[in-house]
């Protein structure tokens, strides 16, 4: 068992073949692949990518962004080369699928377009509380890939940049960074709260 769980590649392959026994079950139990089925997975897919997407925002800032001061000079190019980029790949790669999978669950699940209207078109407050969270979370993936991480790239040295580039895309990463911090406890009442209100 240490050997598996020594090796993470192999310990994601054993979690993923779990799951997708688990989803066999559901699927035996549903009966047939249909409409109601595929939401449940893809419901299941935008919350892992979710968890992994909002899991690396909140390590950046409630640990690395927090931290970085106090880390001795010499020990900074550990996190700069080695770990902030590693996590960056995950962290915009998970944003990316994280509003994909959303954006199919709501096509899925018939209320993309009243959703992304805010109500206006139906009249209806679930799509206006939904569309409330998807929009929050547009916003984020939007700040993910146009502002955290080009600056990102420049501060870490990815891209040249002189001491005074690396200065301004670090502030101007950490900057967007915490406005989606900010807006990402509304987005996940939004995200958590409307199935259960709503159903």
């Amino acid at each position: 068992m240490a050997g598996l769980l020594s090796n993470f590649r192999n310990t994601m392959i054993v979690s993923f073949l779990l799951a997708l026994i688990m989803i066999a079950g559901y699927m035996a139990h549903n009966g047939t692949a249909d409409t109601i089925f595929w939401q449940a997975v893809f419901r299941w897919m935008h919350t892992f990518f979710g968890i992994l997407w909002i899991g690396l925002l909140y390590y950046f800032n409630f640990v690395q962004i927090r931290k970085m001061p106090e880390i001795p000079a010499e020990l900074k190019p550990a996190i700069s080369k080695y770990i902030a980029p590693e996590a960056l790949f995950w962290f915009r790669w998970a944003a990316l699928a994280t509003w994909v999978m959303g954006v199919i669950l709501a096509f899925n699940r018939g209320y993309l377009v009243d959703a992304f209207t805010l109500g206006a078109l139906s009249g209806v407050a679930q799509h206006t509380f939904i569309g409330t969270g998807m929009w929050l979370a547009t916003v984020m993936f939007f700040n993910v890939w146009v502002f955290i991480w080009p600056n990102q790239k420049i501060a870490l040295g990815i891209v040249d940049g002189d001491a005074d580039a690396k200065a301004k895309a670090g502030k101007t990463a950490m900057l967007f960074s915490r406005i989606n911090t900010l807006l990402s406890l509304p987005m996940l009442v939004t995200m958590t709260m409307n199935q259960t209100i709503f159903g």
